[in-house]
């Protein structure tokens, strides 16, 4: 084995149970021997060097090119390990490791420089994959993000629904009123909201995937005359809005750009308007971006630190009326796809290929892990550009969403089969 990636293994892996294999035969052992045992087998000297130098990036590059394999395990057990060992804020113990992660939260902000050229490009590398991929894998509202498990047993589908009617409650919404998503991905949102309060919803997005096929649910719906769907940068527009929501975009804007997304938004909401954001962030301080994830998954995403958020958003004169920190939601979102994903694996592979399922179980695997055992969580912030807008406590929430949940189960229960609605929707 590399002596570099033995020294890294050996000081990194006190806890757990890790077995590793090289490329010349030998294997060595890791950690207490506690917990289930994760395997892994290095088939080049090469991906071990790579590894050594800078594992964030070059192993699930490895796995990605077939120069690692599991013989015990899978991706979720060895990060687990991982970061049992790790700790919620920690690095991997070695000189030239921390100073590879050091050098690129140094040059955090150029990762970011997002303009709308480039914020377009950013979004078509991920969001206008395919949508039979995402239909393996999500909710049948093809809800990607963050769910709200009110129950440990809540389906998916239960879940997501939770989340909309979450996030509904906080907008305080009455009909009438006109509404603008940001980043509206395939539609759900903006087409529950319309039909549930008789509102008014644009919902903009850089995707030309998702644009097409939010505007043919508005249609099949008949709900066109009340949504529409745009292709537009938010910063491109001048209208007036009752209720701002964006759930799922803010990871995108990038650091260089708080300023400018929340100077928009409070131009756009009306004097008694009220604004949800819902978005990824992290309970310790800033960090660059996972390298992996930044150059393969979201080129030019950011997870912040709240104590980047909230300067931006004092400073643009908008009020924080209420803040809700989400933290393992994400990780069973994410156990829900990754579990999809991996029973239609080789559907995703008849779309793309061999190489891109690897990164993908990377993917939904880190992500799950990085929100159980790292410090990742969802944030929802409310709002306002006056601090009367809105009741002084938080019980018309509660009861807005006890209303959406009763209303709800009552439609479903009297709704056709999924499959019959699966049909009709495509």
């Amino acid at each position: 084995m590399n002596i570099f990636l033995r020294h890294v293994l050996e000081r990194l892996v006190k806890t757990g149970n890790l077995v590793v294999s090289g490329p010349g035969g030998s294997t060595h052992r890791f950690g207490d021997g506690s917990g289930d045992r994760v395997h892994i087998s290095i088939h080049s000297m090469r991906a071990e060097r790579a590894i050594a130098f800078d594992p964030m990036l070059a192993l699930p590059e490895a796995y990605m090119d077939g120069d690692l394999d599991f013989l015990e395990g899978d991706v979720l057990g060895m990060l687990h390990i991982a970061y049992l060992n790790m700790g919620p804020y920690g690095s991997i113990e070695a000189s030239w490791t921390r100073a590879v992660e050091g050098v690129r939260a140094a040059f955090r902000r150029l990762q970011q420089l997002n303009s709308p050229t480039r914020s377009r490009r950013n979004v078509q590398r991920h969001y206008d994959l395919s949508a039979e991929l995402y239909r393996l894998f999500l909710d049948d509202d093809m809800q990607y993000s963050c769910a709200y498990f009110e129950r440990p047993d809540a389906t998916l589908e239960q879940a997501q629904l939770a989340k909309k009617q979450h996030i509904a409650a906080k907008l305080a919404i009455r009909p009438g009123q006109n509404v603008l998503d940001i980043g509206c991905g395939w539609g759900g949102l903006g087409l529950y909201l319309a039909r549930t309060f008789d509102v008014d919803v644009l919902g903009v997005t850089l995707s030309t995937e998702q644009h097409t096929i939010a505007a043919q649910r508005a249609q099949v719906e008949h709900l066109d005359n009340h949504v529409h769907f745009e292709i537009r940068d938010y910063r491109e527009l001048n209208e007036r809005f009752d209720r701002i929501v964006s759930v799922g975009m803010f990871e995108h804007v990038g650091v260089n750009h708080y300023r400018t997304f929340f100077d928009k938004a409070a131009k756009l909401l009306k004097p008694d308007g009220v604004m949800v954001l819902h978005a990824i962030g992290r309970f310790g301080p800033p960090v660059a971006t996972n390298a992996f994830i930044r150059k393969h998954i979201f080129p030019g995403g950011y997870i912040p630190a709240l104590s980047e958020v909230l300067p931006a958003i004092e400073k643009s004169g908008l009020m924080t009326t209420d803040v809700e920190i989400l933290r393992l939601h994400y990780a069973e979102t994410l156990k829900n796809w990754r579990e999809r994903f991996m029973a239609n694996r080789e559907k995703a592979k008849a779309i793309y290929d061999e190489r891109f399922c690897r990164m993908w179980e990377f993917y939904l695997a880190g992500s799950e892990a990085a929100f159980r055992w790292q410090d990742l969580m969802v944030f929802q912030i409310q709002l306002t550009r006056r601090n009367d807008t809105l009741p002084i406590t938080r019980n018309y929430m509660e009861k807005c969403e006890k209303a959406l949940t009763l209303r709800d189960a009552a439609q479903l229960a009297s709704a056709p089969s999924r499959k019959s609605r699966k049909t009709r929707s495509r």
